[in-house]
């Protein structure tokens, strides 16, 4: 068989897999928006984990991973640390929000704010922050499948055209079976990422002669790519720091990770999680290796998040070729299929149903849902043909964003004197310094993005800290309702 068509028969009959998933999904439908964005809360502790663990490694982790060891060295390696902090907030943070979510039944991170706050303005900029800022991660997912199909092709199939046929699949797939869909298809998506960064590493670093000598030709060629601050001379311990901070608290804070944990049907899997995503974090040795190897065996790539297509194509045979690639497919379906069905609910329950038309039937509302499916997928092709962009950065400005949720949702969880108006004026000010600062980062004005994201967190912080303490607490009857609540939590 040619060595283009079978790389591109490989992708092309396993981006068929979902629509088969998708259809059987459907069929198991209840046909309520409860079921269609959190699976009647009876997602199994293996589904979660699969799909919180396949939504995490994403193409920014697949792809942009790579691209990091190969451009900066080992800032990257924060990874590992962020991992273990994620797991440690999905315990902490998301098994509260998964009893509270079930408690009230909630459907999405704004439903958990109206109600805590008793404020529908700080729900409307809750929605808002989430639909601006996951576009711009849905953009990495499309952009990693296109440049893998380019890459497969030899330039054959444009990145254009190629992120085009994702879009196509993904809506079809998330159209048909919702959260359930979105939910089985990621357990056979996890595996074959794991499969994918792992054999390819191993494989790569065989190429250049085992690690020990990948590591001796990098220390007499590029030592600088061996230690912090990397190449560039500014990669160093603040920004891993940073990377550290912003990454989880972005990624929790995306509403596809709150849809998760609305529908899991038992907290067992929320204590489970830390060790979990802790064990999985050992799969980031691979992407260092394919980073490493890519500086020995390809210096120069142009673009440097094609350098684990490229090293592939150029070095390794094509059926194994194709069968890592199907990993990277993977890693930017998984992800994006969640968040093209989480910002459709958005949407649908934050915008729609609150302010345009709240006496919508159960079957107009899942009609209104799948629609916006289409024109959120649409938006984001055209950023992502628009504002191409390395994926780690566009990555960290997103995530930048998301996690300033998280300032409100804490003072909700443990402080009892935390306010509407101190969470308003909190991301208010937190999205202004953000905003003003990725403007400047565009303009070479500033450093790096996730410094900017730090500094707002901070900002976030302290105004909400401090407009709480001065203004009114929230009504006593509804403080003790939300306080027995927390009570009936702890006896879990």
């Amino acid at each position: 068989m040619d060595t283009i068509a079978l790389p591109l028969l490989v992708i092309g009959v396993y981006m068929f897999i979902p629509l088969y998933i998708g259809a059987k999904a459907g069929d198991h439908e209840f046909g309520t928006p409860e079921d269609f964005f959190v699976q009647s809360r009876s997602m199994s502790s293996t589904a979660v984990f699969f799909t919180v663990m396949a939504t995490w490694m994403s193409a920014f982790a697949y792809l942009g991973s790579s691209a990091s060891f190969y451009l900066k060295g080992p800032v990257y390696w924060t990874t590992i640390g962020w991992d273990f902090l994620f797991g440690i907030l999905f315990y902490v943070i998301g098994k509260r929000v998964w009893f509270l979510g079930k408690t009230n039944g909630y459907l999405t991170a704004a439903d958990f704010f109206r109600h805590q706050y008793n404020s529908n303005r700080l729900a409307d900029l809750v929605a808002v922050i989430m639909l601006i800022f996951t576009l711009p991660y849905l953009q990495i997912q499309l952009a990693g499948g296109a440049y893998l199909i380019q890459v497969a092709s030899n330039g054959l199939i444009p990145w254009e055209i190629g992120g085009l046929l994702f879009l196509i699949v993904i809506i079809i797939h998330v159209w048909a079976g919702g959260l359930r869909a979105v939910a089985w298809a990621d357990i056979f998506y996890g595996v074959l990422i794991m499969f994918g960064l792992a054999s390819s590493g191993i494989f790569l670093v065989n190429k250049v002669g085992g690690m020990n000598t990948l590591f001796l030709q990098l220390q007499e060629t590029a030592p600088e790519i061996l230690t912090l601050p990397g190449p560039s001379g500014k990669d160093g311990a603040l920004l891993w720091l940073s990377m550290f901070i912003i990454v989880p608290m972005g990624a929790l804070m995306g509403p596809h990770l709150w849809t998760r944990m609305y529908a899991a049907k038992s907290p067992r899997i929320f204590n489970l999680m830390p060790l979990l995503l802790g064990l999985v974090s050992i799969i980031n040795v691979f992407p260092m290796l394919t980073g490493y190897v890519g500086i020995i065996l390809e210096p120069g790539i142009e673009n440097p998040d094609t350098i684990l297509p490229v090293l592939l194509y150029r070095h390794a045979p094509y059926v194994f070729m194709s069968l890592v690639m199907v990993g990277g497919a993977a890693a930017a379906m998984s992800t994006s299929n969640s968040q093209i069905h989480s910002i459709s609910s958005v949407y649908t329950i934050d915008i729609h149903q609150q302010h345009i038309n709240k006496n919508l039937s159960n079957r107009k509302l899942l009609l209104v849902g799948r629609i916006a499916i289409v024109v959120f997928s649409v938006f984001s092709y055209i950023m992502l043909i628009r504002a191409p962009g390395l994926l780690i950065n566009i990555g960290l400005i997103a995530m930048s964003g998301t996690a300033q949720i998280i300032v409100p949702l804490m003072g909700a969880l443990f402080w009892r004197r935390s306010t509407a108006q101190g969470a308003i004026a909190g991301l208010a000010s937190g999205m202004a310094v953000l905003v003003s600062s990725i403007f400047m980062v565009r303009m070479n004005i500033a450093i790096e993005v996730v410094y900017a994201g730090i500094v707002a967190l901070l900002v976030n912080a302290i105004v909400f800290y401090i407009v709480s303490r001065v203004t009114p607490i929230r009504e006593e009857k509804h403080l003790l309702v939300l306080q027995k609540q927390i009570e009936e939590f702890q006896e879990l």
